[in-house]
C-alpha cells in the first residue's frame, strides 16, 4: 500500500534506536525525507547513515538532549533548514527510570518532566509555524499503555505519559481547524533496549532472570509475545500518513491485547 508519504518532510526524535529508529526507517522506506535526533552525536550520525543506505532516501541527523530546554527549538530550526519545511513531527524520548513513589526527589520528577513531557511541548511549539504551512501536517506523540493501565514500579512514567496524552488530545481539538492532526500511540512492551533495561531491573528485584521476566510479561498478551519495533512503526507511519487524514485525537494502544479494559 502506498501511504502517500513520498517527499513528505519528517522530524523523528529519540531515533538512534528502538521505536524512533524503526519509525524513521518506515517513513524513509515510504519515500519521506527524514531528520532524526538523539543525544549521542556519533551514534545518531551512524544511525542516519545506516537508514539512508538501507532505504535509499536522504536521512539527516541532529544531536541534542531533549531534556535541555534550548534543544527543541534548535532541532526544529535545523530540520526546517535541512528538509525545506516540515510535514510530520514524531515526539519520542526515552522514558524516566523505574521506581516507587517515595524513591524520587523533586529534582528527579523535574528531570522526568523535562524529557518526557516538556520536550513535547517545546517541540510542538517550535514546529507549529512550519506545520501550518503544510497541506498534510501530522504530529505523533509516543506515550505508553501505562497511561491507561498503570504499571507497578513505573510511577514517573505512569504519571507523565498521561500528561502527554492530555496535551495531544487538547491540541487535536484546538488545532484541527487549521488542518493539523495530533495522535498518540500507547505502546505496550516492545523489544527495545529500554524494555530490556526495565526487565533487567525487575529480574534483580525479584531474584529471577531476564529471560524469566520477559516470558512472564509476554504471557500477559493474548498473542503470547512482546511487539517488535517494526510493528509499532508500521502503525505510526499509517497514522502520520495522508491516508489517515480523518484521524485526529486518537490515543491508539499498540499493545497486543495487554490492556484489559474495554475502552
Amino acid at each position: 500500500m502506498d501511504l502517500k508519504l513520498k517527499n513528505k518532510r519528517a522530524l523523528v526524535t529519540g531515533a538512534s534506536r528502538g521505536l524512533g529508529y524503526a519509525t524513521a526507517r518506515v517513513l524513509s522506506q515510504e519515500g519521506a525525507v527524514v531528520m532524526i535526533n538523539g543525544r549521542d552525536e556519533s551514534r545518531i550520525k551512524e544511525s542516519a547513515r545506516a537508514l539512508s543506505k538501507d532505504t535509499g532516501t536522504p536521512v539527516f541527523s541532529f544531536a541534542g538532549d531533549l531534556g535541555d530546554a534550548s534543544v527543541p527549538e534548535k532541532l526544529v530550526s535545523a530540520a526546517q533548514a535541512a528538509l525545506g519545511g516540515l510535514d510530520i513531527l514524531v515526539c519520542n524520548a526515552g522514558g524516566p527510570p523505574p521506581g516507587l513513589f517515595e524513591a524520587f526527589d523533586e529534582a528527579t520528577w523535574q528531570k522526568a518532566l523535562d524529557i518526557s513531557f516538556l520536550s513535547n511541548v517545546r517541540l510542538i511549539k517550535a514546529a507549529l509555524p512550519f506545520l501550518r504551512k503544510s497541506n498534510s501536517a501530522s504530529v505523533l506523540t509516543v506515550t505508553s499503555y501505562s497511561a491507561k493501565q498503570p504499571i507497578t514500579n513505573l510511577v514517573l512514567s505512569n504519571s507523565i505519559r498521561a500528561a502527554t496524552i492530555g496535551l495531544t488530545k487538547s491540541l487535536a481539538l484546538e488545532l484541527g481547524k487549521e488542518g493539523i492532526r495530533f495522535n498518540s500511540i500507547l505502546p505496550a512492551w516492545t523489544e527495545t533496549e529500554r524494555v530490556t533495561s526495565l526487565m533487567t531491573a525487575r529480574a534483580q528485584a525479584n531474584g529471577t532472570t531476564l529471560d524469566i521476566e520477559i516470558a512472564r510479561q509476554a504471557a500477559e498478551s493474548p498473542l503470547g509475545r512482546m511487539a517488535t519495533p517494526e510493528e509499532f512503526a508500521n502503525v505510526a507511519a499509517f497514522l502520520l500518513s495522508p491516508l489517515a487524514s480523518y484521524l485526529t485525537g486518537v490515543m491508539l494502544p499498540v499493545d497486543g491485547g495487554m490492556l484489559k479494559g474495554t475502552f
